[in-house]
Parts: C-alpha cells; structure tokens; sequence
C-alpha cells in the first residue's frame, strides 16, 4: 500500500469517528431539566380581617401630614434602586464601593473559573490529536542490541454514545450558572449593606445631634432649680431629680458614639478602604428623600430575579444533570482510535515513506459487575436532586416570607410616624406649659422634670421611627432583588 493510500485511509477513519460521534449525540440518558412551575400566588400578603367599626369617631389627624408610600406591584425596578433616595453623596460612595469590592472581584474570578471547567467539559465532545516521541534501546533477535525510534500523530474519540459527557457539560454548565448568580448575591448584598450602613450613620449622628441638645436643656433646668434650691423655694430633692435627669441622658451618648464609630467602619470596609485611610461621608436623614412610589416584582417574577432563588435552581439543574452522569456511567463506553506512525531502527531513516506505519481501530468498555456501585451513585445522584429541589423550594418560601415581612413593616412604620409626630407634638406643647407655669411659679420643678424627660423621649422615638422608615425601604429593594438584572455593566445578566 503506498503512501497516498494509507494517508486516505486515515483520513477516512477520521471521519467515520466524526460521523458516530454525530450519531450518538442522539441519545442522551437521564432527566431532562425543566424549571419548575412559578408560584401561582399574586401577592405576598395574606387578607387583612375587617377592622371592627369603632363606637365613636377617634381623635382627628394631625395637620402635618406624613409622606405616603404606595408600592405598586410588577413595576421595574431601576438597576440603581439607590438613587431612588435623591442622595448625591450615597450615590458616589455606592459607585467607590462597587469599583473596589474585594468580595466582587472574588466572586467575579470564581465565576470566571467556572466558565473554563465547562470549556474543560465540552472539550471531551471532540476528538483527541496527541503527537507521540519515542526512542528505546533493547536487545532484538539472537541478542543483538538495536535502537528504536518512533514519530507520529495519534487521534483518539470516546463516543458518547449515552450521553454522559454531554450530562457532564450541562452539569458544569449549571454549576457556571450557579456561580453567576452568586456573583449577582454578592453585588446584592454590597449595595445592600452599603445603602443600609449609610443610613444607619445617618441615623445615629441626628440621635446624637438630639442628645446633645436634650442635655443641653437638662444643663438650663438644672442650673435653674439649683438657684430655686438656693433662693429656699423648692427642695434639695428637686435638685437631685434635675441633676438625675442630666446624667441619665449623658449616659445614651457613649452607645451611640459606639454604633457611629461600627457604622463609620462598616462603611469604610464596604468601600474597599481600611478605617484608618478614610473616613466616609457623615451622611444627614435630611439627604435622604423617602420614595413615593415603590417598585416591587411580582411572586412570579421574583423567582426569576431574586439571585438566591437563582442559584438554587441552577444547583438543581445540576444536580439533575448529576443523574445523567451517573446513569450513563452504567452503559458501555465506546473509544475509537487512529494513528500514523513514522519507526526506524535509524534515527536518520525516521522520516524516510518506507517507515510509515498506520492502524486504527476500536475499543469497548462495559460494566459487568461492580457490587451494586453503579446503580447506589445514580440512586444517592435522585437522592441529591430531591434535597435540593426541597432547599429550592424553601428558598422561595423565605424569600417570600422576606418580603411580607418588609411589606408589613413598611406600614407599621407609617403608622408610627405619624404616632411619634403626634406625640411629638403633644409632649411639645406640654412642655412649653410646664416651663410658662413653672416660670409663673405655679407648678414644681420635679413636674417640669417629667415634661423634659417625656418631650427627650418623644423627639428620640420620632427620629428613631423616621430612620427606621428609611432603612426599611432599602430593605424592600433588597428583598426583591434590586434590580440587577437590569443592569449588565454592573452584574452578569441571567442566561438564556
């Protein structure tokens, strides 16, 4: 046979691997992963019961009237949701954060290293080309010592004639997709924290602002019963109750100074800087403007956005993919092979046409008896996909019960408002008389004491109520996801 010959003949083995292997990518053993069916509830909150109709008209409303929310569900939500608070400082921090995120740029490499294991994965679908040295010395015949050498390609194929490798890309593939929606938790969950922290910073320098002011007015009315006490027109229990007032209130600085100094940290870190090398901005509740309108997805929608959500049903895909894996792992495997091979006994006659050698054939492999491995992997494989498909399961149900949960505290925080403002008012006004009739001499020191103490923990309550409003709104965001998907300059959009 010359040369030209065994050349086609090669050539033609060649192609009748490729030809098989498109034969067999027609069967495929195992599962075929669908998405499980959404949800069919339209909404996260159960009926509220009929309020029982009151006897007598209450109090009217109070004349400030407090901003009103309307959440207004199936409604996009911007990709930047932050910027929804108006707040020009929490939107440059939030940028400084995002460019200079170590979490990120960790989930981003992890997610770059399981893109290459489905490249690694999909490479098995193809031929294999090697090119093969050899040189040995040995004896041959009547003890004679010769030299053999050897060049040449080799070309190798493992039909996948079950499908096992395709259900171990899909596997790899899913478990890609796993590690792109974790990148989109990471990136949820910094933006998150990074809105959240702010607020908390913001929050905690108007209680201080409010403190200081309350032990400045403690100050006054100590001094001012002390020249009671001095003139003999009131007790020295009266003084004692002023100077008792005075302290108790110095005494909520310290914490407070504390959770500022944490917030300031957080923040810091957050932003990709040590606490020494920077402080973040002293953001003001004043910065920040309430959203009217609130954007929120749908039940249905959310578990196709939420990253969390997300992820569990790409690790379900997997774990589905997993079945396949182990089922074709029970079939015959099948290898073909080719090759073209230059030997001589010369290293000078290697390349020379008369040294060509050529083969090709084929191999099969077929599990017989292996104790019952086989058939427990693909059982403990149904078992894995069962647990999870329970954790993904579960992970709506949180996820749902997240939002309600926010969607209840974003009401009360309404009510509650407006209730601290009320009382604001009223413990206001009564302190203003207090002070007119204690000035008057016609009431005590220790009842102008009370009307301090009750106004400091009024106004408390009504700046801890509006912070609270705030941050839970951000929560809400967070709890739907944040929009992320909208975005795909700042996360990876879902696949296809």
């Amino acid at each position: 046979m010359n040369d030209a010959r065994r050349t086609r003949c090669v050539i033609c083995a060649m192609a009748l691997t490729a030809g098989l292997a498109l034969l067999a990518g027609a069967c495929v053993v195992g599962p075929d992963f669908k998405r499980p069916a959404p949800p069919t509830v339209g909404t996260y909150l159960p009926p509220e019961p009929a309020a029982p109709r009151p006897e007598s008209p209450g109090p009217p409303e109070s004349p400030a009237a407090e901003a009103v929310q309307r959440v207004e569900l199936g409604r996009q939500i911007p990709a930047r949701w932050w910027e929804l608070f108006r707040c020009a400082r929490l939107d440059d921090t939030l940028r400084e954060a995002i460019a200079a995120s170590n979490t990120l740029a960790a989930a981003r490499a992890t997610l770059a290293q399981a893109q290459e294991a489905v490249a690694a994965a999909r490479a098995a679908l193809y031929p294999q080309l090697d090119l093969g040295a050899g040189a040995r010395r040995g004896k041959a015949g009547m003890g004679a010592t010769a030299n053999a050498f050897s060049l040449g390609p080799t070309a190798s194929y493992s039909l996948d004639a079950f499908g096992g490798t395709r259900r171990r890309v899909e596997q790899e593939a899913a478990l890609a997709d796993d590690q792109r929606y974790q990148l989109a938790a990471a990136y949820l969950t910094l933006t998150g924290d990074a809105v959240t922290t702010a607020i908390a910073i913001a929050s905690t320098r108007l209680q201080i602002a409010t403190v200081e002011d309350l032990i400045k007015n403690d100050q006054k009315n100590l001094s001012l019963v002390e020249r009671e006490f001095n003139a003999g027109k009131v007790a020295r229990s009266e003084v004692l109750t002023a100077a008792a007032q005075l302290e108790g209130d110095r005494t909520q600085l310290p914490s407070l100074h504390q959770q500022l100094s944490v917030s300031r940290h957080a923040l810091a870190v957050l932003a990709g800087k040590a606490p020494a090398e920077g402080s973040p901005p002293d953001f003001e509740v004043a910065e920040f403007t309430l959203p009217d309108v609130l954007p929120a997805s749908l039940p249905s929608e959310l578990v196709r956005q939420r990253p969390d959500i997300l992820a569990a049903e790409a690790q379900l895909h997997a774990d589905s993919a997993a079945i396949g894996v182990a089922t074709a792992q029970m079939y015959p495997s099948i290898t073909l092979s080719a090759s073209l091979v230059q030997e001589s006994m010369a290293l000078a006659r290697l390349l020379a046409a008369a040294s060509r050698t050529w083969s090709a054939g084929g191999s099969l492999d077929a599990p017989l008896y292996r104790g019952g491995a086989l058939a427990a992997q693909r059982r403990a494989a149904v078992d894995a996909y069962d647990a999870q498909l329970a954790v993904y399961r579960q992970t709506i149900l949180q996820a749902f019960g997240q939002v309600a949960d926010v969607l209840s505290a974003l009401e009360h925080d309404a009510e509650l408002v407006s209730a601290s403002r009320r009382a604001l008012d009223i413990a206001a006004s009564s302190l203003a008389l207090q002070r007119s009739s204690y000035a008057a001499g016609k009431t005590s020191a220790l009842q102008l004491i009370v009307a301090e103490n009750t106004y400091s923990e009024a106004r408390l309550g009504n700046v801890r109520a509006v912070s609270q409003r705030l941050a839970d709104t951000a929560q809400l965001f967070i709890a739907v996801g944040g929009g992320w998907w909208n975005d795909s300059a700042s996360a990876p959009p879902p696949p296809p």
